[in-house]
């Protein structure tokens, strides 16, 4: 199980500076990519985003960069243009008559002496690209670090709504005794005051219908196959279950309803506000699952 949220980092050295790349993942219902690179790694965007993309699932995920250290070319002079122009300069000072050396310093005012050799755009790319899947991979990594607590929490809540199932259909089977009983209790109180009488068979059928309206075996079945298949899921390992588990949570949400309207028991009420209770703390538990 992977955990919707996670942090990755990664550092690549080009030249004397290094490129630092940051990949941060939010809960999101979809894939959102937001890349936002400094102005010298601007034209890189695209292909990190793409890397972003391949690698990642589900998320919102921002991807920044900085540079750390000097990201410069290295400074050439240019020779020919230095000798011209120091050729020049004693020129002038023989014509003048000047008896003095030409010190080296006056060539730092002739313009376009010195120039920057460009960056190796390709060694730059592959930094960056490299930056990128490593952050993405550090990220994952840290899903599957905090998915694996999110599946240790997820069994556990789940072990309790079996366990309150298992209350609820081993006291839900004696209710139509239970039932009967009641009702014959409440119909003697009634035909005491009255002096009537009833019909045995047609209290049987009343007993019958109450029961039949009562019967929870439907839904306790279909709770005990969504329990299992949410079982399952956790222990699919990384692959994507967030939105699975969300609809089958919705699916017992359902049939808890169902049995609540269905059961009425004083004891079993208290298990249905609590196997409520549970399942909501699992829904917003599976909210941060990939």
């Amino acid at each position: 199980m992977l955990s919707m949220t996670g942090y990755g980092t990664a550092s690549v050295q080009v030249g004397s500076a290094a490129v630092v790349l940051e990949a941060r993942a939010l809960n999101h219902r979809f894939l959102d990519v937001r890349v936002r690179l400094p102005p010298a790694l601007a034209d890189y965007g695209s292909s990190v985003d793409e890397i972003a993309r391949k690698q990642l699932i589900r998320g919102r995920v921002e991807v920044s960069a900085r540079i750390e250290g000097a990201l410069h070319g290295e400074v050439v002079l240019n020779r020919e243009r230095a000798r011209a122009a120091f050729d020049a300069l004693v020129q002038l000072r023989d014509e003048l008559g000047l008896d003095e050396p030409v010190p080296l310093s006056l060539l730092s005012a002739v313009p376009g002496l010195f120039a920057e050799q460009a960056r190796d755009v390709q060694a730059m790319r592959e930094a960056v690209e490299q930056a990128a899947r490593a952050a993405c991979r550090a990220l994952q990594s840290m899903r599957r670090t905090e998915g694996a607590a999110l599946a240790a929490d997820l069994r556990g809540r789940l072990a309790r709504v079996q366990e309150l199932c298992g209350r609820i259909a081993e006291r839900a089977g004696g209710l139509a005794e239970r039932y009967r009983d009641k009702l014959r209790t409440r119909i003697a109180g009634l035909l005491a005051s009255t002096g009537a009488t009833l019909d045995p068979l047609r209290l049987e059928q009343e007993v019958a219908l109450l029961v039949e309206r009562s019967d929870a075996s439907e839904e306790l079945t279909r709770m005990d196959s969504h329990c299992r298949q949410f079982a399952a899921l956790i222990d699919l390992g990384a692959e994507p279950v967030g939105r699975r588990l969300e609809f089958l949570l919705q699916e017992m949400g359902r049939e808890v309803n169902t049995l609540g309207s269905k059961i009425d028991d004083l004891e079993l009420t208290g298990c249905m506000l609590e196997l409520k209770a549970e399942l909501e703390r699992m829904r917003e538990q599976v909210q941060n699952v990939l």
